[in-house]
């Protein structure tokens, strides 16, 4: 079972957690989830985007069900970032197996294969790419 202050940590961040910018505010509760379009179990919030970046960086809370995974992709032109804020996991990084746990971040590197696959508690993560993910 998930340690219950590493959940709540996520909650918070899914709920009370706010992006704060010089010129605006907003409320992550605000921030509906989606369905990941390609990985079963997979959700996303959607923090900061492309649009909002002029393409520089995007900002998404992920969770990843029991048991589920995202599968092994590439992003061609993007540096992406984990940080795991809740559950457990494994992470296959440029074929290398990584034990996913509260506190852990993981970089891929531009066109670097990886995959994540959660384990029995879930998986929670704050994921970041740059130049932004569409």
């Amino acid at each position: 079972m998930i340690k219950l202050e590493f959940k709540n940590l996520f909650d918070k961040f899914s709920t009370c957690g706010k992006l704060l910018l010089p010129d605006s505010a907003a409320s992550f509760d605000d921030i509906p989830w989606s369905v990941h379009p390609t990985f079963d179990g997979v959700e996303l919030k959607n923090i900061i985007t492309s649009d909002q970046t002029g393409g520089q960086f995007s900002f998404h809370l992920v969770k990843i069900a029991p048991g589920k995974k995202i599968g092994s992709h590439i992003h061609k032109e993007q540096l992406e970032t984990h940080e795991v804020i809740a559950g457990t996991g494994i992470c296959i990084n440029d074929g290398v197996e990584l034990k996913y746990e509260p506190g852990v971040i993981s970089i891929f590197q531009k066109a670097s294969p990886h995959e994540v696959q959660a384990g029995a508690d879930g998986l929670y993560l704050f994921a970041k790419f740059m130049p932004a993910s569409n």
